[in-house]
């Protein structure tokens, strides 16, 4: 009965997964059907699109939940789950704190922008609640998280110095210079790491003896 009901859970866990998977790969397409018609170039259009951390966060996601609607054991680590959950939570907030509104968008762009800045993060993070194990994070984990977007802030003014053009407003060295560009990665990473930290309080006080999440 037990192993029935671990088999049961697995299958749920890994529909949910291939449901998650497919809806950032359809959000992906549509923004690159968008970006393609304007730049009429496949490479040129890729090339556009990776300049954003949130087309860069949602193809790991779809990376990653395709791997888990798969069955691969790596994706599903507790500790690789829980960061993406935290990246992806990045995205969606720092979108809807500091850049909804500033384009007026309409199409495909309209239709990509809601998947991969709201229903991207809403459920990776219901994912994470109810599906993944619990009271496996340590307190070093959010300093390894934070790599992933310092490696991506680093890339961002590098590629931005280049071509003149920063992909967000906020480390957009021309118009705001250095000392306020930098004030802002700080703020946004010093947020990034307190959310990482309430994620692993979260994880302790959901997690049980037997390694199940609570809810």
């Amino acid at each position: 009965m037990e192993s029935a009901i671990h088999t049961n859970r697995d299958a749920m866990r890994r529909t949910a997964a291939a449901f998650i998977a497919l809806v950032a790969w359809a959000g992906l397409v549509i923004q690159f059907d968008a970006v393609l018609g304007r730049t009429e170039s496949w490479a040129g259009a890729a090339w556009v699109m990776v300049a954003y951390f949130t087309v860069v966060t949602n193809l790991v996601v779809a990376v990653t939940f395709t791997g888990i609607a798969a069955g691969l054991a790596t994706f599903a680590a507790p500790r690789l789950a829980a960061g993406l959950s935290l990246s992806i939570l990045l995205v969606g907030c720092v979108y809807h704190l500091l850049l909804r509104g500033l384009l007026e968008l309409s199409g495909g762009d309209l239709t990509a922008d809601w998947i991969l800045h709201t229903a991207t993060p809403v459920l990776v993070s219901l994912y994470w609640i109810l599906s993944v194990r619990k009271g496996a994070l340590t307190r070093r984990d959010p300093l390894l998280w934070s790599l992933y977007p310092l490696v991506y802030l680093v890339y961002a003014l590098g590629r931005g110095a280049i071509e003149g053009r920063y992909a967000y407003p906020f480390i957009d060295v021309r118009a705001l210079g250095w000392p306020a560009t930098l004030v802002n990665a700080v703020v946004i990473a010093l947020g990034f790491l307190a959310a990482g930290y309430a994620l692993v309080w979260l994880d302790r006080r959901l997690g049980q003896p037997d390694g199940r999440a609570s809810l």
